[in-house]
């Protein structure tokens, strides 16, 4: 018995659902051609119910053998296969980067609404605060520690509170939004700042003189009636000095005109200031030496365990962290 083949213009069309309804742009000509349509598995109920076709037939394959057939489908499934093996085509489009984000927010949306998980669901943007911090510093630490791994990982807990900060605006009563108003107001300020890339401005700046025009573009934006607007007053001292000393630079604030006094609060901005204005980022210099100590502690501790003592005295911490090998 001779192996069955497809007719001509048989095809399979592969469709994500996290996509709509569209399908692929060459299964266009396939589907208006076809004499039959069907609907295969892995669509959901919104998508079969849009195409308006009937469900695919056990007999698809013998179906197709005298009339061209589509299949539209969301997997390949043992009928899909079947009918691939016979001499189907298989028509798809590579998803666009980026699609794997419409499942996050699909699974945070089911994990804040009924049924999902309570202690998601008792969650606003006050006690989510602190988790945004925790995660940004592990991602910082990743970042330093060059740990791939751990930055895939930590990337997607900041963006976990992204989206979770998200879907809680959704909820509010008086002023919502969503994840979607956030994305889109995001493009906008990209487009808008960014004038010699994605409109007529075709002047090609230096680094230094596209973060200048950043600032300006944003000052107008923001209409801000100070320099200091804007500034995150909650970050780290040492990034908040730092950030005051760049913004008060560009208005033309001499150094001599920032903290300089002798208290700790005016000797450490102003070494925060110098540092600053040399280039270096203060708040990475002091982390990174505070890293460095840790490690330092670390290795001497290791030391003192594996010479057989237990915690070292005030003399033995002053020897073992001023070695050479620590």
């Amino acid at each position: 018995m001779s192996e069955l083949r497809v007719a001509e213009g048989t095809a399979i069309v592969l469709v994500d659902d996290r996509l709509g309804e569209a399908l692929p742009p060459a299964a266009l000509p396939l589907v208006r051609k076809a004499a039959a349509v069907f609907a295969g598995a892995g669509l959901s109920v919104a998508a079969k119910a849009a195409l308006d076709v009937p469900e695919a037939p056990q007999d698809l394959v013998e179906r197709a053998a005298t009339a061209s057939t589509v299949l539209i489908t969301g997997e390949i499934d043992a009928v899909a296969e079947s009918l691939r093996a016979a001499g189907a085509s298989v028509v798809s489009s590579p998803a666009p980067a980026g699609v794997e984000l419409l499942d996050a927010v699909t699974v945070m949306d089911r994990l804040r609404s009924p049924g999902g998980c309570p202690w998601d669901a008792e969650q606003d943007h006050d006690s989510l605060r602190q988790y945004l911090v925790e995660e940004t510093y592990e991602l910082l630490d990743a970042i330093a520690e060059k740990d791939r791994s751990a930055l895939r990982e930590e990337l997607g807990d900041v963006l976990l509170q992204v989206l979770f900060h998200a879907r809680v605006a959704a909820e509010d009563s008086e002023d919502p939004f969503d994840v979607d108003a956030v994305a889109a107001g995001l493009v906008s300020k990209l487009v808008s700042r960014h004038p010699h890339v994605f409109a007529d401005d075709n002047t090609v700046l230096d680094t230094e003189s596209q973060h200048a025009r950043w600032e300006e573009l944003k000052q107008q934006e923001k209409q801000r009636e100070s320099i200091v607007d804007g500034v995150a007053l909650g970050q780290p001292a040492v990034a908040l000095a730092a950030k005051l000393t760049q913004r008060a630079g560009r208005a033309g604030i001499p150094l001599a005109a920032m903290p300089s006094g002798q208290d700790t609060g005016s000797a450490l901005f102003a070494l925060a200031a110098e540092a600053k204005l040399d280039g270096i980022d203060p708040e990475d210099a002091l982390r990174g030496v505070a890293l460095e100590f840790a490690e330092r502690i670390r290795a001497a501790e290791r030391r003192t365990r594996e010479a057989g003592g237990t915690a070292p005295t005030a003399d033995d911490w002053h020897e073992l962290l001023s070695g050479s090998d620590a």
